[in-house]
């Protein structure tokens, strides 16, 4: 036994080299007569969903470029980029002096007109009212004093002279009357006079509200509720009428629109749901919808324009901000799923498969339904837990395998 100890001894690494031949040589004896370990797939149920990936941009479906309405000098601007503004908030003033000046000088000519109207309702009219007055007695006395001398001159107790005199009295108190009538009727709110005053009050009044308005123009406000996410002005800038200062995207809807490839035109629809994030921060997802597919495809880029609205935009979106979109174009839940790396001629009218039953690969046909970004749908062909062995394998059908989950 010693001798043998100390043979083996004194040939140790004779032995050791035998032994790892042998175990080779086992190794080898087992992997022909069983096949080689493959990591294989299993066939499962799970939920799958096809999406169509894109990147884009958020923008508001419309932006308001707002510009003074009069020719001004900018003497302060209150707001900043990407300041979020209300409806009325105002933004920026201009130099309101001549402004100013001509909001006095139409409040003293609407006082002048104010003033001419009291004067013809409390001083021209009762006057014009009392000369009439005086007028019809002094016709009523001329009137009188014709008739008296007409009848003494009938019974020959006066002169044609007489007459004629009391003749010319009367034709001038009548003249007077009818003067003062249209003193009257003159200075009354239906008269020239009248009119010709309320015409110049209402003159003064509407070119009172004009300079009060375009003074009002001196500071520029917000049309509505958004931010603003383009400033054109400083203090100091002439501006011009309908040259853009400041450009605001109204608070409301805001849109996703991307560059999809036309080859996934199919496969896109309005109403689709999408999940989105930017790239400023990718790990925040937020949902939308499709809401609108240009008709038209962009020759150059070979891709179609695609809107989708966000319903509740995260706080930190912003326009213009980069975004990469998920749009989900199929679903299928609790179905039969397998790796496409396990399926080989995918794309084609067979697609087929390596099953892995007793101990060897099987070519198997299948029939896919949705395919997904890395599973397809099986519809026939093989069942839930069945092995797969992967298109990364070298193994040919018939061939023996030991199969390895992964």
């Amino acid at each position: 036994m010693r001798t043998t100890v100390s043979f083996v001894w004194a040939h140790r690494w004779f032995a050791l080299v035998v032994v790892v031949l042998l175990a080779l040589g086992a190794w080898q004896v087992a992997r022909v007569a069983f096949g080689p370990e493959i990591v294989v797939d299993r066939v499962k149920r799970a939920d799958l969903v096809r999406t169509v990936v894109a990147s884009g941009h958020v923008e508001t479906p419309f932006r308001v470029e707002i510009a003074a309405q009069i020719t001004g000098t900018v003497s302060e601007v209150l707001v900043e980029d990407g300041q979020r503004v209300a409806r009325g908030q105002p933004l920026v003033k201009l130099e309101p002096q001549e402004l100013q000046a001509a909001v006095v000088q139409a409040q003293g000519a609407l006082a002048q007109a104010r003033a001419r109207i009291r004067q013809l309702t409390d001083l021209t009219l009762p006057m014009a009212r009392e000369n009439l007055a005086q007028a019809q007695a002094t016709l009523r006395n001329a009137q009188a004093a014709f008739d008296r001398t007409a009848e003494l001159a009938r019974n020959g107790h006066s002169t044609l002279a007489a007459l004629d005199d009391a003749q010319r009295a009367l034709d001038i108190a009548r003249t007077q009357v009818n003067t003062a009538q249209l003193q009257v009727f003159t200075a009354s709110p239906e008269g020239s006079d009248y009119v010709l005053a309320q015409t110049q009050l209402d003159q003064a009044e509407a070119n009172l509200a004009t300079a009060r308005s375009r003074l009002g123009y001196a500071t520029v406000a917000a049309p509505r509720d958004g931010v603003l996410i383009a400033r054109k002005v400083e203090q100091g800038t002439v501006v011009q009428p309908g040259r853009a200062m400041l450009v605001l995207a109204p608070a409301g809807t805001t849109q996703l629109v991307l560059q999809i490839d036309e080859r996934n035109l199919g496969l896109i629809a309005v109403g689709q749901p999408a999940l989105a994030s930017a790239d400023a921060y990718p790990d925040a997802r937020f949902n939308a919808v499709v809401s609108y597919i240009n008709p038209g495809v962009d020759i150059a880029r070979a891709s179609v324009e695609v809107k989708l609205n966000v319903a509740e935009p995260p706080a930190y979106l912003r326009q213009d901000m980069t975004v990469s979109v998920d749009i989900e174009v199929g679903r299928r839940n609790a179905t039969l799923v397998l790796p496409l790396r396990s399926i080989r001629d995918a794309g084609s009218a067979q697609p087929w498969v390596l099953a892995a039953r007793d101990g060897r690969a099987h070519r198997q046909p299948v029939r896919l339904g949705l395919r997904g970004n890395v599973q397809a749908e099986i519809l026939d062909g093989i069942g839930e837990g069945d092995l797969v062995v992967p298109t990364t394998s070298s193994l040919r059908p018939g061939q023996r395998l030991r199969p390895v989950l992964p």
